[in-house]
């Protein structure tokens, strides 16, 4: 059983206390829901505090430490801005940062404004992520759970996930979508820059704009059809051929970036769904639209 974390208040004042005693007056408030990885806090008005939850997420910190300052720059819009990396510490076992607070607010699944806007922004953010020289030192592996890495090696565990949710969707329709996705060819080019895991809770808006990209445990080099995810998480289909024409993902990257959006929908839906009905509704809406845009093709 990997080893886990709760990561409470007390907890983080004494890490702060220790560690970054000029940031531990500040006021601390726990932001829920976070994600499945971190446990994330409010530090003042300017900044974040972000502990993983368990062994699985253990690297994330000094990760993104070490590369989202480099890839910035290169970026159209706001990623996380490190400000410490903190050490383990205080019955903590893992490393934990703080970054500066990005404001806005996650895009609303099913009722978004502007979709043709803000689809062009997060294909001009793909294309650009994908365009900056990328490091064979993060070939997608375990640190970032094999974001990236050829999809058979997803096919097991999306199999089982079809079976277990046959009285809930067509299992004959997913395999389907399942078995295209594994038999477009493999991405023939060398591994690029790939964000993984570019789903709506990951997003910030601002005034109707992308504002932020956020979530970089899942950074590596890979295949980039994993970055066509936002695709079916958020986009409604007209919105969805804008960010498909100016990715730049071609055919086959886009068919395996569906596979790849169905597979972890149902890997979330199975994991999360009986106990917690917003993870429900985002994934139920991720493969259904994967199934629909799969039978439009």
């Amino acid at each position: 059983m990997p080893a886990t974390h709760s990561a409470d208040e007390a907890l983080v004042k004494r890490l702060l206390a220790a560690q970054l005693p000029e940031l531990a007056a500040l006021p601390l408030s726990r932001l829920d829901p976070a994600g499945s990885d971190n446990v994330i806090y409010r530090l003042g008005d300017e900044l974040s505090v972000r502990l993983p939850r368990g062994e699985w997420a253990a690297g994330q910190p000094e990760k993104e430490s070490r590369w989202l300052p480099r890839l910035a720059p290169s970026l159209p819009v706001a990623i996380p801005e490190p400000v410490a990396l903190g050490s383990p510490g205080e019955g903590y076992p893992w490393h934990w940062s703080v970054s500066r607070w990005l404001p806005g607010s996650p895009p609303e699944i099913g009722g978004l404004a502007g979709p043709d806007r803000i689809a062009l922004a997060l294909a001009r953010f793909v294309a650009a992520l994908h365009r900056i020289p990328a490091d064979a030192s993060l070939t997608a592996g375990p640190h970032n759970g094999f974001i990236g890495a050829p999809l058979a090696r997803r096919d097991a565990d999306t199999r089982a996930a079809i079976a277990e949710t046959a009285d809930v969707f067509d299992s004959a329709a997913l395999t389907a979508v399942w078995d295209a996705a594994l038999a477009a060819p493999p991405w023939p080019h060398p591994p690029v820059w790939v964000h993984g895991d570019l789903h709506p809770g990951n997003l910030l808006l601002a005034d109707g704009q992308v504002s932020a990209v956020l979530d970089f445990g899942g950074l590596g080099v890979g295949d980039p059809a994993c970055d066509a995810l936002i695709a079916w998480t958020l986009l409604p289909p007209s919105a969805r051929e804008i960010f498909r024409a100016e990715s730049g993902l071609d055919e086959d990257s886009w068919t395996r970036g569906r596979g790849y959006a169905l597979s972890t929908g149902l890997n979330a839906y199975t994991a999360y769904a009986a106990t917690n009905p917003r993870v429900a509704a985002s994934t139920r809406y991720q493969i259904t639209e994967t199934l629909a845009d799969f039978q439009r093709a």
